[in-house]
This record gives structure tokens, C-alpha cells and sequence, in this order.
């Protein structure tokens, strides 16, 4: 067996979703093509882009928008199953679909990174105190809300 080569999402700020078994990083939030679809489990999102996953076979399904050729996508760290990969979709409007990625909300959990999150902890802090620290009476005129052009 080969070594695992793990793609690690980068910290922008962004939601990662992340498996829930392993913490393997999966996709960014703003991949997010729709958050309306379905799956056996309940919620589904459709993305665009998914990172550390393996294929399984193609299998044609009946889903409720049609049949579909599809294959199940794994993680490639605990091989837990997460989703699907739309590789055909034979009715034309649903062509879209095709080479997305359906991520079950089930088997995976979205947070932001954990440096992103302190950085805008921090940031939260410093904009709190710099508002209380300008929020002395300072004599500007233009701040002043009065009735006078009434």
C-alpha cells in the first residue's frame, strides 16, 4: 500500500467541512453550489469541489430527479462513505450535476479552522475596544445628532 497523501485546506476564514470520523478536511463552504437536496440520511449539499476523497464504482440510479450514473465517494483517510459523485445525468436540466459532489451532512461537520476562528476572535476584541476607547466626547461637530435642522 502507497502513502496517504492528504490535502489540507488552507485557512482563509471560510467554513471547512471536515469528516466526522477522522477531522479530514473535505471542502470549503463557499463550494457550495445548493443546499437543498436530500439523501437516505436526510440533508445533502451539492458541491462543487471535494478534496480527500476515492471513488467507488459506477452504479445507475433512480433518484427522484431521474436516473443518474453515479459513484460513491469515500473518505481516502477512514474510508467511511460521505456522498456521491455525479458522473451522468440523462435528463438535460439536470445536466448541471454532472462532476459535482454530493456530500451527506450526516457523516461530515462543518467549523471554521481553528486559527481562522481565534484571528477573528481577536479581531472581534480589538474593533470592541477600539469603539469604546473613540467613543470619548471628542468635539467633533459632525458626530453631533441634534435637532437643529429641524
Amino acid at each position: 500500500m502507497g502513502r496517504l497523501l492528504l490535502v489540507s485546506l488552507p485557512a482563509t476564514g471560510a467554513i471547512i467541512y471536515r469528516c466526522k470520523h477522522c477531522d479530514t478536511h473535505l471542502a470549503y463552504d463557499t463550494d457550495i453550489m445548493a443546499r437543498t437536496f436530500r439523501c437516505k440520511n436526510g440533508k445533502a449539499y451539492l458541491f462543487n469541489r471535494i478534496v480527500n476523497v476515492n471513488v467507488g464504482s459506477k452504479d445507475d440510479r433512480m433518484m427522484t430527479t431521474g436516473l443518474h450514473t453515479v459513484c460513491d465517494i469515500f473518505c481516502v483517510a477512514c474510508g467511511a462513505i460521505l456522498g456521491w459523485k455525479y458522473l451522468v445525468a440523462f435528463d438535460k436540466g439536470q445536466r448541471y450535476k454532472e462532476g459535482k459532489f454530493i456530500l451527506d451532512r450526516s457523516t461530515a461537520l462543518a467549523a471554521r479552522d481553528a486559527a481562522a476562528a481565534a484571528h477573528a476572535h481577536a479581531d472581534r476584541g480589538r474593533n470592541h475596544h477600539a469603539r469604546v476607547t473613540s467613543s470619548a466626547d471628542d468635539d467633533d461637530p459632525s458626530d453631533d445628532e441634534d435637532d437643529q435642522h429641524m
